[in-house]
């Protein structure tokens, strides 16, 4: 039986990245090509066959959906799944990829298990998920590096607690006073996107390259190489929402000692959609002259 062929198509880097090291872990004789926009892809199609597309939406020269309404105009690509992976989860923009013939839909950011699910799905479709199930490997035991794999997939890897001290074996401390928030005034608010759940951020400081980011410590610890969206707008009421794709470069404690209630983001962007780097250029234009942040983050 032949092997299953997967067309990955997406601007960004770290998210091929992703979405290959997933599909590789858990079908390790899968065939995957990439393509970093829809007309790369578009030259992929017309020389080659695949059994799946996993595509995003927003890209420079040609989109996902753009790429889709091709595919669906193409007589031997009408019944090619093709799953969209995209940060456009509203409801206007689902209806829009479903009406021009999406097969599913994947929200980002997500996770290694909610990826295979969703290409399981599909080739159970097109009856091509014996050979598909043949590819995957055979059980092994967990180790550091599926540890690491499921980190940098965006995997709700298990975190290991050490064990407590013993009352008797340090005294006890003085009650710490209660922490104090960090002055937001006119800074920009946004959310961050997790794999496992969403958190309330303050933008501390931005430029093209990365977003220095302020979320009160809570049960959803965010997890250095994660994959995640920044939902950001700039004032209030503002119509206009970035969703800008990226990880989670570096996790740091807010206030100098072990129990803060403040942790500092650094989220790394990795589009290259030239629509949203010209937004997010206005975005600080519009931020530092609001001192709403910092510029040159």
């Amino acid at each position: 039986m032949s092997k299953v062929s997967v067309l990955v198509v997406d601007d960004a880097p770290f998210i091929r990245d992703l979405v290959k090291k997933a599909l590789r872990e858990h079908f390790p004789g899968i065939r995957i090509e990439e393509a970093v926009n829809g007309r790369k892809a578009q030259q992929l199609l017309e020389r080659d066959a695949f059994d799946l597309i996993l595509c995003d939406w927003e890209m420079p020269e040609m989109s996902g959906l753009e790429l889709l309404t091709w595919c669906r105009a193409q007589e031997s690509l009408k019944a090619v799944p093709f799953v969209m992976v995209t940060s456009r989860g509203d409801k206007a923009n689902v209806l829009q990829a479903i009406q021009a013939g999406v097969s599913d839909y994947i929200g980002k950011p997500f996770s290694s298990e909610q990826l295979i699910t969703k290409v399981k799905k599909a080739m159970s479709r097109t009856g091509r998920l014996e050979a598909l199930l043949q590819q995957a490997p055979r059980p092994q035991s967990s180790g550091l590096a599926n540890d690491s794999l499921n980190a940098l997939t965006g995997g709700k890897a298990e975190v290991i607690k050490s064990a407590a001290p013993s009352p008797a074996a340090a005294p006890a401390a003085p009650a710490a006073p209660a922490a104090r928030a960090p002055a937001s005034g006119k800074r920009s608010q946004g959310q961050l996107r997790l794999p496992g759940g969403n958190l309330p951020c303050i933008v501390k400081g931005l430029s093209l390259k990365e977003g220095q980011l302020l979320v009160k410590r809570g049960e959803l610890l965010p997890q250095v190489l994660e994959s995640a969206v920044l939902d950001l707008q700039q004032g209030e009421g503002a119509g206009e929402v970035a969703r800008l794709n990226g990880y989670l470069h570096a996790v740091a404690a807010y206030e100098p000692k072990p129990d803060s209630e403040w942790l500092q983001l650094t989220f790394r962007f990795v589009d290259r959609d030239p629509q949203k780097l010209d937004y997010l250029s206005r975005l600080i234009a519009r931020g530092t002259a609001q001192r709403h942040f910092v510029p040159g983050a």
